[in-house]
C-alpha cells in the first residue's frame, strides 16, 4: 500500500505553520507573551483518525520529531503512540524518539474507525501514513470544539494525552476537540481571544483563572473586566456559538490565600463567575460550570493538576453540562 498525505487525516488541529500543526496563529505570534507562543508550538492534543477497511492488519505512521536528551527521564513515557477505538483503548506502542520514524500498530480485526494518539513531549508531525493488508481513508468529520485553557487543560499530569479532560469529554460528546490550553497561560491574554474569534469552531470552551492568583496577579475587578472583554472578542467572530466558561478548580493552597495584590483564589473565581452570569442575562448560549465542586483534594496530583481520576470527572462533568444545555452540536 502506498503513502498517503496525512492532512485529511488530522484531527484536533487549530493553524498550520508549514506542515506543522500549532496552537497560536503563526501570523500572529509577536502579540503573543512568548511562553504561550512556545507552548502553542507543541502539538498537544492532534490525533490521525481513519477508517480501516476489513482484512487490515495494522496502520503505519511516518513522522518526524525532536530527540529528547538521553538522560531525559520520561523520555520512553511520552514517545508512546495509542490506538483507540471508540472509547476502549486497543493498543500502546512505545517506539524510540529519533529524527524520523515510522512506527506500527496492529488493528484488530473486523476493520471500523480508530483514533491515534501521539505523543505529545518530541512534538512529532506525521508526514505520512499508510494500511497493511488494507486499505484507510479519513473517518469522518466531527464538531469542532474549541478548548482553551491553561496546564490543566493542556492535560498536565493525565498519564496519556488520549486522558487529558478534553480528549475523555470529547469522546463521551462525539466531538473534535482542538486543545489550545497552554501551560503557564490563559491569564486573560486578549489577543488570544482575537485569535479564537477567527477559529472555525461549532462550540467553544475556556477554562482558565488559576494563573491569575500567582503567576500573574489579578484583582477580582481586573478579572471581571477581563472575562467581559474577553468573551466580546470571542462574540465578534462567534456571534451564536454556544460558549461554556468553566471557573477554576479547586486549588488548596489558593483559595484563602493572598496573591500579591490581595486576592484569594475564591474571591477571583467568584469574579470570573459574575462577569458570566452578567453577561448571560443578554447571551443564552454563554454558559457557566464553577469549578470549584468539580474536584476535591484527593483528585489532585500535585495540588494543582488533576490525577487521571480528576481529569475524568471535570470530562464528566464539562459533558453534563453541555448536554444539559442543549449546546452540543451535531453533524
Amino acid at each position: 500500500m502506498s503513502w498517503l498525505e496525512p492532512e485529511p487525516f488530522l484531527r484536533g488541529t487549530a493553524w498550520r505553520d508549514g506542515d506543522r500543526p500549532v496552537r497560536a496563529d503563526p501570523a500572529d505570534l509577536a502579540r503573543l507573551p512568548w511562553d504561550i507562543a512556545e507552548r502553542a508550538a507543541l502539538p498537544i492534543g492532534v490525533r490521525v483518525e481513519f477508517g480501516a477497511a476489513p482484512g487490515t492488519t495494522a496502520v503505519e505512521l511516518r513522522y518526524r520529531a525532536a530527540v529528547p536528551p538521553a538522560d531525559d527521564e520520561l523520555r520512553s513515557l511520552r514517545h508512546a503512540f495509542e490506538l483507540w477505538q471508540g472509547r476502549r483503548r486497543i493498543a500502546e506502542v512505545f517506539a524510540e524518539p529519533v529524527a524520523e520514524a515510522v512506527v506500527r500498530l496492529r488493528l484488530p480485526p473486523g476493520g471500523g474507525e480508530f483514533t491515534v494518539h501521539l505523543p505529545e513531549g518530541q512534538a512529532p508531525v506525521v508526514r505520512a501514513l499508510r494500511a497493511v493488508d488494507g486499505a484507510l481513508s479519513p473517518a469522518p468529520p466531527r464538531p469542532r470544539w474549541l478548548v482553551q485553557g491553561d496546564s490543566i487543560t493542556e492535560g498536565w499530569w493525565s498519564t496519556r494525552p488520549a486522558r487529558s479532560w478534553p480528549s475523555v469529554a470529547g469522546r463521551a460528546l462525539g466531538l473534535d476537540p482542538v486543545n489550545l490550553g497552554y501551560a503557564g497561560g490563559a491569564r486573560g491574554e486578549l489577543p488570544l481571544a482575537e485569535q479564537l474569534s477567527r477559529l472555525p469552531g461549532e462550540l467553544i470552551t475556556l477554562a482558565f483563572g488559576t494563573n491569575c492568583w500567582d503567576r500573574a496577579p489579578a484583582t477580582p475587578e481586573w478579572l471581571h473586566a477581563t472575562v467581559r472583554a474577553y468573551v466580546g472578542l470571542i462574540r465578534r467572530g462567534h456571534p451564536r456559538t454556544p460558549l461554556l466558561l468553566v471557573s477554576p478548580v479547586l486549588r488548596p493552597a489558593a483559595e484563602h490565600t493572598r496573591n500579591a495584590l490581595g486576592a484569594t483564589l475564591t474571591e477571583l473565581r467568584r469574579a470570573m463567575e459574575r462577569a458570566v452570569r452578567d453577561l448571560a442575562a443578554a447571551d443564552p448560549r454563554l454558559l457557566l460550570l464553577p469549578g470549584r465542586p468539580l474536584l476535591g483534594p484527593e483528585h489532585l496530583a500535585d495540588g494543582l493538576h488533576p490525577n487521571d481520576e480528576g481529569h475524568a470527572r471535570m470530562a464528566g462533568a464539562v459533558a453534563a453540562a453541555l448536554g444539559a444545555a442543549r449546546a452540543v452540536p451535531r453533524v
